[in-house]
């Protein structure tokens, strides 16, 4: 796994040890255990993959395309499956911005996005840059847990 993350050029692992911190690998192995997740091999492979990065968004299509290119053996199947167990644990927030189509977020925090549709691209929003002023009162017997704005772009001078 080491060697694989060598290969794709990542400066922390070429020095065995980020500044500051431990072992990057070892780092995310605790993560998903806090989670409660086993750090299976291929959790830690689509992990690395996943927040070596820093925050963005992807989809699993795009993980599966990027797990190839790094020869991390997996199926697509795999992929979901990781994604999902992510998402319940905590580690990631899934956004449902096309029918179709399911973005994973690897900054679980509270923060809204734009979406530019022409590229399917996701952007972050600062969480304090929308104030919702008035939400609609919940179904009896339930309550409001997160509201998530995504504002749609498309660029000027584009057609619908």
């Amino acid at each position: 796994m080491a060697e694989q993350a060598l290969k794709m050029g990542n400066p922390v692992l070429s020095q065995g040890v980020a500044p500051g911190r431990g072992c990057p690998l070892s780092d995310l192995r605790d993560k998903l255990r806090k989670a409660g997740l086993r750090p299976t091999r291929q959790r830690v492979s689509l992990g690395w993959l996943l927040f070596a990065k820093g925050n963005r968004h992807v989809t699993a299509e795009s993980l599966y395309e990027e797990a190839t290119r790094a020869r991390v053996p997996v199926s697509l199947a795999t992929i979901y499956n990781t994604l999902h167990q992510f998402t319940e644990a905590g580690l990631l927030r899934q956004l449902a911005v096309d029918g179709s189509k399911s973005y994973f977020d690897t900054n679980p925090g509270e923060h809204h996005h734009f979406f530019a549709e022409d590229e399917q691209t996701l952007f972050d929003m600062p969480y304090n840059d929308i104030m919702v002023s008035s939400l609609p009162n919940p179904p009896e017997g339930y309550e409001i847990s997160r509201v998530e704005v995504i504002v749609r772009l498309r660029r000027k001078g584009a057609q619908n």
